[in-house]
């Protein structure tokens, strides 16, 4: 059956297509709806979830729909794998990282809500070395051509737990599970990219006599239980607040350079500049202990202290963006 339902299901191809090559802008229905989830793992790999919904209102909608499913594994699946296996090597030419697209899965069902009856597509398959693992995770830059997101169309993009995005750009429409980009609108090349960072301090691993010793160093804790006023310090910037009864932790050199290293990593990834608030939350470390290295910092001329409100924004000197 050649129905005009079954010819709007052969265009979830094209939608695909406008994830990964150049942004055209495809004509859209706004009787179904598209959404596209990647899920990366902290490995740099990549689930990908493709639901195509669109409604059924007559009995030769139904017939279309249920022509589609039939042919479905046999002819559009491997249009499918096809399709993202030339996408992945395209983006693995522009980002220098062999990429692979496998373990593809396809599922047709027709679901019945308060809201009507429709037909619902989902295709499913894996995508290895999809972001870049280095200090953090970046993702984007496989959008190689950028993206095209048609009206009715939905971007989310999940990370793994321990990670905090620390630069989105473009802006994400919603952050709830995840970060949502609605359509109508038009990504530029690798866009949209997320950077992210582990929300804890790492602590390298120590390896002796065949088993692996997780060295902790918390040297000199002091749990001291003070209340004290708000000092202006020379540069008349104010120091945060401390919990009264938060500890100490005093830090090797190798682990206090690794921290002003994070840092200052931090920092040039939001454009020289970071609440010190958000450092606290992001590093998972007690606030006297930022504080103490920010001060460190602060004297060795590498940083500056601005007060803002009841805050501190730390501004990185001499950040050329």
């Amino acid at each position: 059956m050649n129905s005009p339902f079954r010819n709007r299901l052969a265009l979830i191809g094209v939608v695909i297509l406008l994830c990964i090559l150049p942004a055209v802008q495809a004509a859209t229905d706004p009787d179904y709806s598209t959404t596209y989830i990647i899920t990366v793992g902290d490995d740099g790999s990549a689930r990908w979830l493709i639901e195509y919904r669109t409604p059924i209102l007559t009995d030769d909608d139904l017939a279309g729909f249920e022509d589609y499913s039939q042919d479905m594994n046999t002819v559009y699946l491997p249009e499918l794998r096809d399709l993202m296996q030339r996408s992945a090597a395209q983006a693995a030419l522009g980002t220098s990282r062999d990429m692979a697209v496998n373990d593809f899965t396809g599922n047709a069902v027709v679901q019945t809500s308060p809201t009507g009856k429709y037909g619902v597509v989902t295709y499913t398959f894996s995508w290895t070395n999809f972001a870049e693992i280095d200090t953090g995770i970046s993702i984007g830059d496989a959008f190689v051509g950028g993206m095209y997101l048609a009206r009715g169309n939905t971007l989310i993009i999940r990370y793994p737990q321990g990670y905090t995005p620390v630069s989105v750009e473009p802006s994400p429409d919603q952050e709830n599970d995840g970060l949502t980009w609605y359509g109508l609108r038009s990504l530029g090349p690798g866009q949209p990219n997320v950077v992210l960072a582990g929300t804890a301090f790492p602590i390298p691993p120590v390896i002796g006599g065949g088993f692996l010793i997780v060295v902790i160093i918390l040297v000199g804790i002091l749990l001291v239980i003070r209340k004290r006023k708000a000092r202006i310090p020379e540069d008349g910037s104010m120091e945060e607040p401390l919990d009264a009864d938060e500890p100490l932790v005093s830090l090797s050199k190798a682990d206090l350079e690794t921290l002003e290293e994070k840092i200052m990593q931090l920092l040039m990834a939001q454009n020289g500049e970071m609440f010190q608030s958000e450092i606290v939350k992001v590093l998972g470390l007690p606030k006297s202990t930022v504080s103490t290295t920010l001060n460190d910092l602060h004297q060795r001329g590498i940083i500056q202290k601005v007060r803002k409100g009841r805050e501190n924004l730390i501004r990185l000197v001499n950040h050329r963006e």
